[in-house]
C-alpha cells in the first residue's frame, strides 16, 4: 500500500458527542462507566490496553497487556517482572495506557505512575488462572532471546510433568502491577475531526480538575 492509498482512507466519527454535564466529577467513575458499556456493546478483546514505558535511554517502548482490575482507583495488570517493561517500570515508574474502543469511536487515555502490587494479591491471581497459562509464565523468559521455540516448548512439557497432579506456585518473577493515574482523557469520535476531548488531571489535594480540549 503507497502513501496515496493510505492517505485516501477516511472514517466518519458518527456515533455519539461527549459533554462536560454528561460526565461524573470522578473520572474513574467515567471509566467505569465506559467500560461497562464497551462490555454490553460486545467489544472482543474489551479489556485490551496498550501500555507504555521508557528505557534508561529515554526510548519508549508499547506494547498491549490485558486490565485485570481497578482496585482502589488504580489499574491493575500482571506481568513478567523481568520483561522489558518490568526493566523499564523498575527503572522509570511513569507509564501510558490507552484503550481504544473502534466500535463506540471512543479512546481513553491514561498517563500515571505503576507500583508492584502485594505479593499475595498476585499469588491469588496467578492461582485462578487456567493452569497452562500459570504454565506459560514459568516456561517464558520474558523478553528474551529465543534461539528455538522448540526450546520453549521442551521447558513446556518438562514443566506440565513436573507439576502434573501438584499445586503449581506463582513464579517470584511474575506478578502484577497498579497503576495511579495522574491524567486521564476521554476521547470521542465526531464528525469532520471535531472530536470531544475532556481532560481529567489530578490535583495534590486528590480532587480532579475537569477541562475540554480542542480536538
Amino acid at each position: 500500500m503507497n502513501s496515496t492509498q493510505l492517505s485516501a482512507i477516511r472514517q466518519e466519527y458518527l456515533l455519539a458527542s461527549l459533554n462536560e454535564e454528561d460526565t461524573y466529577d470522578d473520572p474513574i467513575l467515567q471509566f467505569q462507566k465506559w467500560f461497562q458499556e464497551a462490555v454490553t456493546a460486545g467489544i472482543d478483546d474489551v479489556n485490551a490496553m496498550s501500555i507504555a514505558s521508557v528505557d534508561e535511554f529515554n526510548k519508549p517502548h508499547n506494547r498491549i497487556v490485558l486490565l485485570k482490575g481497578i482496585e482502589q482507583e488504580q489499574f491493575v495488570f500482571f506481568t513478567n517482572y523481568n520483561s522489558q517493561k518490568g526493566l523499564n517500570i523498575a527503572m522509570n515508574p511513569h507509564v501510558a495506557l490507552n484503550f481504544y474502543w473502534v466500535e463506540l469511536q471512543r479512546q481513553v487515555r491514561i498517563e500515571g505512575i505503576a507500583t508492584k502490587i502485594s505479593t499475595e494479591a498476585s499469588e491469588a491471581y496467578f492461582h485462578s488462572r487456567p493452569a497452562e497459562s500459570q504454565l506459560g509464565a514459568w516456561a517464558s523468559h520474558q523478553s528474551e532471546p529465543l534461539l528455538h521455540r522448540n526450546d520453549l516448548e521442551t521447558r513446556y512439557e518438562q514443566l506440565t510433568a513436573q507439576y502434573k497432579d501438584k499445586t503449581i506456585p506463582c513464579p517470584p518473577h511474575w506478578g502484577g502491577y497498579q497503576i495511579e493515574p495522574s491524567m486521564i482523557e476521554f476521547w470521542q469520535g465526531r464528525m469532520s475531526r471535531m472530536h470531544d476531548r475532556i481532560h481529567y488531571t489530578k490535583q495534590s489535594n486528590a480532587s480532579w480538575t475537569r477541562v475540554r480540549l480542542n480536538p
